[in-house]
């Protein structure tokens, strides 16, 4: 009997939710309320689980978009039925070791010539680019393999095989390909190469423990900040290769396994920083890159763009946060960080003049009584704006918080559409890199963005003295076409005086009080 396992009712307001991984494969026995798959609302995350046991059938890829009552994945409630004698017999086929292949195998699925079409990654994702064929036409590939890697606007996923057999490609590398076209396709009727051993997905099921290091621990070797494919990682950790010797020409520098054999036929060599080269190369601009283009040539094009300076003392912040940042730290488990500070401030400011905080709407002005706050961030892929949302209304923990929170997803490139979109007013910090002042660009249809800079040391005049004070340049980008001169310049020197009175951020004249506040 095949029964459908449909999405259920997770919210009053929730009407789709997105795939975000599948637990179990297709074809595993699952048991009666064994997990399927994690699946996630614009709220929250949550499991599908087995209404029965016998085998799955999946029907929606993972990053599948689907409606509340779709049917996700089906299960053969039969199936656990006829597979229960052949669990009963393998432990007594185990001893006996199989003969190594001396022919062809004949395939364990036979469905024909199926097509692998690309699947749906995001409610408004409709083309993705090819970026590097990992298996070719003609090779066998096994079921769950990764053929290709793909990326969209927004983030690098991997296209899988769906059944084992020997695939043809269909699209090349760097093709613009929308979601359902078909990247390529696996002959399922195709034997098994001779000596190409079967998987045998009982084994691993019922011996996860053994199975389990011996996948992960190559992983384990790359560093967090150097990015391998398994094969690769699998390849450095058994060669003992130093990763960060090696060149990637992956994407984004991901290192595949030919990198890997190349450092190894070259020792003590860095492959690709030959000197005095006069190489050069060509790359296919990314989805976000292209996305990151189009939107500040029209922020620059649409927008009545100035910009106006000012300068912090940072005095008593730095003396604050080198005072109370271990106290601060035990209390909420996060560091207390500049961004809550100019955060917090720009909040108070934001109020105080609402222009800045607006934007326009064809002949209109929208004015918001919230505080949406996007903060700029330098994502592997590029230049992402994760937005914090009613700033105003959130402790500096809070933000501290959400500022960990979101920067730790654009690192993974794990944010949501939602995350991403809505903000009112953009805080962007080019100090980290070292930048001493510059003119950010609006972030359109927003119509201000704050800079920050590089904190340096100053000859200041203080009183009829002159003292060496921690100063920083900051910098307002704003729409002349809704934000005067007057407007723009006041409430950078709003931010300014509550930057050198940090009390007035922390609602009270006890600041160990303040920060010790939730």
């Amino acid at each position: 009997m095949i029964i459908e396992i449909k999405v259920p009712t997770v919210g009053e307001s929730i009407s789709e939710v997105s795939i975000a991984k599948w637990l179990k494969k297709d074809g595993d026995v699952v048991q009666q309320d064994e997990v399927l798959c994690e699946m996630e609302s614009e709220k929250a995350t949550f499991e599908l689980n087995a209404e029965k046991a016998g085998v799955l059938k999946i029907l929606a890829a993972e990053g599948a978009t689907l409606k509340i009552g779709d049917v996700a994945c089906t299960i053969d409630t039969d199936g656990a039925v006829a597979s229960a004698p052949k669990a009963a017999a393998t432990p007594a086929a185990t001893p006996e070791p199989a003969a190594p292949a001396a022919a062809p195998q004949a395939p364990a699925v036979n469905k024909g010539t199926i097509d692998i079409k690309v699947p749906t990654v995001g409610e408004s994702i409709s083309e993705v680019t090819l970026i590097k064929w990992l298996r070719q036409t003609g090779d066998y590939v096994e079921r769950d393999e990764v053929l290709c890697e793909l990326e969209s606007e927004k983030a690098t996923f991997e296209l899988n095989a769906e059944e084992a057999g020997v695939l043809k490609t269909v699209a090349k590398e760097g093709d613009t390909l929308k979601v359902g076209d078909v990247a390529c396709q696996i002959d399922t009727a195709a034997l098994r190469p001779a000596g190409k051993a079967q998987p045998a997905p009982q084994q691993s099921a019922t011996k996860p423990a053994a199975a389990q290091p011996a996948q992960q621990a190559p992983v384990t070797a790359i560093p967090n900040d150097i990015k391998a494919t398994p094969v690769a990682a699998a390849v450095i950790a058994d060669k003992k290769v130093d990763p960060a010797s090696i060149k990637g020409s992956g994407v984004h520098g991901k290192i595949l396994k030919d990198d890997v054999f190349a450092a190894l036929e070259n020792p003590g060599v860095a492959i690709g920083h030959e000197l005095f080269g006069r190489n050069e190369r060509r790359e296919k601009m990314s989805n976000l890159r292209k996305t990151v283009s189009r939107r500040l040539v029209e922020a620059k094009n649409t927008t009545a763009m100035l910009t106006t300076f000012n300068e912090v003392d940072m005095t008593n912040i730095m003396a604050i946060r080198s005072k109370y940042k271990e106290v601060f730290k035990t209390a909420h488990g996060v560091n207390l960080g500049f961004m809550s500070f100019f955060a917090k401030a720009c909040c108070f400011a934001l109020q105080e003049f609402p222009a800045v905080n607006a934007y326009i709407d064809g002949e209109e002005l929208v004015y918001h009584d919230f505080c949406d706050i996007s903060i700029a961030v330098s994502a592997p892929k590029g230049l992402v704006v994760p937005v914090i949302r009613n700033a105003e209304s959130l402790s500096m923990a809070d933000v501290e918080k959400k500022v960990l929170e979101l920067a730790t997803k654009a690192r993974d490139n794990k944010l949501s559409m939602e995350e991403m979109t809505g903000g009112t007013f953009t805080i962007t910090n080019g100090g980290v890199f070292g930048s001493l002042m510059s003119t950010p660009i609006i972030n359109i249809p927003q119509s201000a963005i704050l800079g920050m800079h590089k904190i340096q040391e100053r000859p200041m005049a203080i009183n009829g003295q002159v003292v060496i004070r921690p100063m920083m340049y900051v910098a307002l980008s704003y729409d002349h076409r809704i934000i005067d001169g007057r407007e723009s310049v006041s409430f950078l020197v709003r931010v300014k005086e509550m930057l050198e009175n940090p009390e007035q951020l922390l609602f009270g004249k006890d600041p160990v009080k303040a920060l010790l506040k939730v």
